[in-house]
């Protein structure tokens, strides 16, 4: 994790450089020129240079993000009652401090960038990211460590191989006849009846055989948990494509708005993206010390909801997020219309804040899906693939990026079809994306009954529905000396 956090500030130091150097700047058409109109355009060694920044930090955060979580979820005991409980808040507020910083870079760091400097506004945050890896260093002893177990992939591919090579043989009907590692102080995991098909990587044969031809039942095991978490995965791509909209689309939406407040202050459609982690952070805190709470004197569930209940409801709450943005884009292009307006450089005069609930309803949303989704995947990964499991939540929000441009695209070409307008246009008083909003929330309640049906027959792990039941039984004695919400 050092290695990519060295990677990340290499990124950032470049990116820096980027906007500093006049050399590695583009050209200005100074501050009364709009980007749109400036004809000057970057040479091929600045775009070069620029997208090297981008690239190293992208790396760079891909390697960090997902070990990050799991560095600090491991410093939980599980065997602790009162740091397991403890652990059932963590992403919590982990989330919660993620997003703190989030906030901190889109209102702090973009006033200084807008009003001091780029190099200014990217140095604070290179500065920061050193002070972090000193601090982390620092800290390095007191961690609690687990050593290496082996790259996940080359576990996983092995019973892969294995089970296919093996595919004409038959499975016992005693799973203890089935290889396992042998001696004392071997982690183990007991077989279970989910995805027997890979139990074929486990039958025993007289010959000695490598590891791609017979694997330990514990092995086995852990190839099922991950392998089963994909379903999963797969219903957060669309969820994680509505996020891109919030950077997108509406913001355009935003443009078009009226956004004075008062006679000398405009306020930028991007600084509606800080009602998303206000509201996001706000709900985070609702939930931790109000809802778990109550909503576990009922249940009598550790965390209140599990952690496919608080993911369903995300998935619901983006449903509305669309319903609500399709009406609102409804309501701008009737107001657009009724006063002629038809220009995208025109104004419409209806206030920004109209698109204020949908930038909430974000906020809300994500604080019941992010958290849970990151949660889950760390959850019911296997001892020695935590990693891989929270890398499962970092790949959803990419694939659901790409989606998201694709969707976009592919509506925008099907709508223009047999000499149509189409849905999507650069003038958003001629587009219709109210008929796009519609069509994403459709979307989003098709992906929500898909969720459903695979979170009905997901089988969560039994070491960890033990751990709950332990943590049951603790809970009060832990919740009544203050070390979680009460």
């Amino acid at each position: 994790m050092f290695f990519f956090s060295c990677l990340s500030k290499q990124g950032m130091c470049l990116l820096s450089l980027v906007v500093t150097i006049p050399t590695l700047k583009p050209p200005s058409c100074g501050k009364s020129v709009s980007y749109l109109d400036c004809d000057k355009h970057p040479s091929s060694f600045q775009t070069a240079i620029f997208y090297t920044a981008l690239y190293i930090i992208a790396v760079g955060a891909g390697g960090t993000k997902p070990n990050i979580s799991t560095m600090g979820a491991d410093q939980f005991d599980d065997f602790s009652p009162k740091e397991r409980a403890q652990k059932l808040t963590f992403f919590n507020w982990w989330m919660f401090c993620i997003y703190l910083g989030t906030l901190f870079s889109s209102t702090f760091l973009v006033y200084i960038q807008d009003n001091v400097g780029w190099g200014i506004g990217y140095g604070l945050p290179t500065a920061g990211l050193a002070a972090a890896m000193v601090v982390f260093i620092v800290g390095t002893p007191m961690y609690r460590h687990k050593p290496p177990c082996g790259s996940p992939f080359t576990k996983m591919a092995k019973v892969l191989v294995a089970a296919a090579r093996n595919w004409n043989q038959v499975v016992p009907d005693d799973p203890k006849k089935l290889y396992e590692y042998s001696g004392p102080g071997k982690y183990k995991i007991g077989h279970s009846s989910s995805l027997r098909l890979l139990d074929r990587a486990a039958v025993r044969t007289e010959e000695p055989v490598s590891e791609w031809k017979m694997c330990p039942v514990t092995q086995v095991e852990q190839t099922k948990q991950m392998v089963k978490m994909v379903p999963i995965l797969v219903a957060t791509f669309i969820p994680s494509s509505l996020l891109a909209q919030t950077h997108t689309l509406f913001i355009k939406q935003g443009v078009t708005l009226n956004r004075s407040m008062g006679p000398h202050f405009d306020i930028p459609p991007a600084c509606l993206l800080v009602f998303v982690t206000i509201f996001l952070l706000i709900s985070i805190v609702l939930y931790d010390r109000f809802f778990v709470p109550t909503v576990r004197k009922y249940t009598k569930n550790p965390r209140g909801i599990t952690l496919l209940q608080r993911m369903a409801i995300g998935l619901a709450l983006h449903v509305v997020i669309m319903v609500v943005a399709s009406l609102v884009e409804r309501k701008r292009l009737s107001v657009a219309k009724d006063h002629g307006i038809f220009e995208n450089d025109q104004t419409v005069p209806l206030s920004i804040f109209v698109l204020l609930p949908q930038f909430a309803l974000m906020g809300i949303g994500d604080s019941f899906l992010e958290v849970a989704r990151l949660e889950f995947f760390y959850d019911q990964a296997p001892e020695g693939m935590k990693s891989l499991g929270t890398a499962y939540w970092t790949t959803g929000i990419g694939v659901g990026y790409f989606l998201s441009s694709f969707i976009l695209s592919t509506v925008a070409d099907v709508t223009k079809k047999n000499g149509r307008k189409g849905w999507i246009l650069d003038n958003l008083n001629e587009s219709r994306l109210d008929y796009y909003y519609a069509f994403y929330a459709l979307l989003s309640f098709v992906n929500l009954l898909f969720f459903i049906l695979v979170a009905k027959y997901f089988v969560y792990n039994n070491e960890v529905n033990e751990t709950l039941n332990e943590s049951q039984e603790d809970i009060g004695k832990w919740t009544e000396q203050g070390y979680i919400a009460s």
